[in-house]
């Protein structure tokens, strides 16, 4: 049951500096016409394009192209530096169990170092009633883009309302069905969503630019400022802290909890859901791509009975996982000095665990492109896979190209993601905005900053830039707090961030043997988004739930 009690609007008491609009010019799209009054703008494809290369295209998250449109002046200077608060209270079914809550949205005030305010960052919090408990746990969780909203980890996975979907198959039209969420974390932590800058209902405030926020180290502090500023003014000090970042979040996540631990919050645990930590491993050049895929593309081949299927599922994988990194490794590494024969008897092996005719293969070197295998695997049946979840199919305009034309994946539930954010924010907490809500923030994808400074050591290259290589920072996070738990949480379907590159990441944080168990990997069913499957939601949260537990054990 939802209780419809709507607290008054909240202002927190900061000293206001009035937002200075930007250069009109600056800020109109190319073409010359404002973004859409509504902002609701249909979110673009997120197979990006063959340039800048492979270190974006092959494994970053929605939000790729976020098209034409600017953030406006009237936009940015709407956004409050005031911080505001909203509160309503409700009441979700967990596990058998009604849990009061208190759902608060609002705006944090970002300030640089000298006290100015630099940004608005909008976050929607859900802490239940009751009597104070020192040991309830706050989990920060946010999607990755860069340059998403939270949305999707908010209505699909952790929040306490979700949208029910129609997947593996395309979500009907609206009305959209917005429930209760049974699985929701609400019954084992607090739970704060937060938008990055210049997405959602954050915005940039005054004369500072988005460019400010954007790139791997900048957003790493705007959401290191953003959790303090919530810590602080909520008195959560004390509580024991959880991050929760799904695909790019992930990349983020792995930075911040580095970041924070240098400010003093120490964290209980990292959650990373459909994890990429190392882009520069996928560089321009390098194998490494192509191994991490197989493994994926061969759970695909399963699913879709294009190749044998196993009596254990998971057995399979790990014979697919050692032949990938194993002979098939070998045979990509010797590059033209292969043999015909070994030539020959990897493109059989290939084509056998992942379903692509052999010729093909060879046609292609022995390298199967995320886009080729997605047209390639159902083209006897007019179909394209998804690029999130490749249990969805899509139809392209012809059944001859190279590529697919959008991920269905995508396109079959965005819509109804969209609506519910707001339909849930608008009618059940009362929260309005005269801004434009993001779900993909205007351009950020585009003028992304990928150098990353790591910590020093091995694997942090002395500290020169590298191109997004936060697996440094969490191993080194870990290193300096042997206590802090890391949880992986991965689906077979995935192809934006396949399970065993993210295996891969992870075999990588140069942990010593005695603080090793202090990483687990889960998998499931699903894709990208492995909240689309309900039956995997139910374990993932069962998972979870543990990992809690064993995270605030003392």
């Amino acid at each position: 049951m939802i209780r419809t009690t709507v607290a008054a609007l909240v202002a927190l008491g900061l000293t206001a500096t009035g937002a200075v609009a930007q250069n009109a010019s600056q800020n109109a799209s190319p073409n010359g016409r404002p973004p859409p009054a509504t902002g609701r703008a249909a979110r673009p494809s997120p197979d990006e394009p063959s340039t800048p290369g492979p270190v974006v295209e092959r494994r970053s998250d929605r939000g790729a192209q976020a098209g034409e449109h600017k953030i406006s002046d009237a936009d940015i200077a709407t956004a409050p530096v005031f911080e505001q608060a909203k509160s309503s209270h409700h009441s979700v079914t967990i596990d058998g169990k009604t849990i009061p809550y208190t759902a608060t949205a609002g705006t944090l005030t970002l300030r640089d170092d000298d006290g100015k305010p630099i940004a608005s960052m909008f976050y929607v919090a859900y802490t239940a009633d009751g009597a104070k408990d020192a040991n309830r746990p706050v989990t920060f969780l946010y999607n990755g883009g860069p340059g998403s909203a939270s949305l999707f980890v908010h209505m699909g996975l952790a929040g306490p309302m979700h949208v029910n979907t129609d997947s593996p198959n395309a979500t009907r039209d609206a009305p959209f069905n917005l429930t209760e969420n049974h699985e929701s974390l609400l019954d084992k932590s607090d739970l704060v969503f937060l938008d990055a800058i210049g997405a959602g209902y954050s915005r940039p405030l005054g004369d500072t630019k988005g460019t400010a926020f954007w790139g791997v180290d900048q957003d790493i502090d705007a959401f290191a400022r953003g959790i303090q500023r919530y810590v602080t003014i909520n008195h959560r000090w004390n509580s024991p802290k959880f991050l929760f970042g799904e695909s790019y979040g992930t990349t983020r996540s792995a930075g911040l909890v580095y970041a924070l631990q240098q400010r003093g919050l120490q964290f209980n645990g990292v959650l990373l859901l459909s994890s990429v930590l190392n882009y520069g491993a996928h560089d321009s050049g390098f194998d490494h791509s192509f191994v991490s895929y197989v493994p994926s593309f061969a759970a695909t081949a399963v699913y879709w009975k294009k190749a044998p299927q196993p009596a254990n599922m998971t057995a399979y994988l790990q014979q697919v996982r050692d032949w990938a990194a194993g002979p098939y490794l070998t045979a990509l590494t010797k590059g033209g000095s292969i043999s015909p024969e070994e030539f020959d008897a990897t493109a059989k092996q290939l084509s056998a665990y992942i379903g692509i005719p052999v010729e093909f293969i060879k046609r292609a070197n022995l390298r199967v492109d995320l886009n080729h295998f997605r047209v390639e695997l159902l083209r006897d049946q007019n179909r394209i896979l998804g690029r999130y979840d490749t249990r969805f199919t899509g139809i392209n305009v012809d059944n001859v190209g190279a590529n697919a034309e959008y991920d269905p994946s995508d396109t079959g539930i965005n819509g109804a993601y969209v609506a519910a954010l707001h339909e849930w924010l608008e009618t059940g907490l009362g929260y309005t905005s005269d801004l434009n809500y993001w779900p993909s923030g205007p351009n950020i994808n585009q003028s992304w900053d990928w150098r990353h400074r790591p910590p020093g050591g091995f694997g942090g290259g002395g500290r020169r830039e590298n191109v997004a290589n936060t697996a440094a920072d969490m191993g080194m996070a870990m290193r300096e707090n042997p206590h802090l738990k890391v949880f992986s949480l991965n689906g077979l379907y995935d192809m934006a961030t396949p399970f065993f590159g993210t295996e891969y990441d992870i075999n990588h944080l140069y942990l010593d043997p005695s603080i090793k168990n202090n990483v687990r990997f889960g998998y499931y069913p699903s894709g990208h988004m492995v909240y689309l499957n309900q039956d995997a939601l139910k374990q993932l949260k069962a998972d979870v739930a543990k990992f809690y537990d064993d995270a605030t054990a003392h």
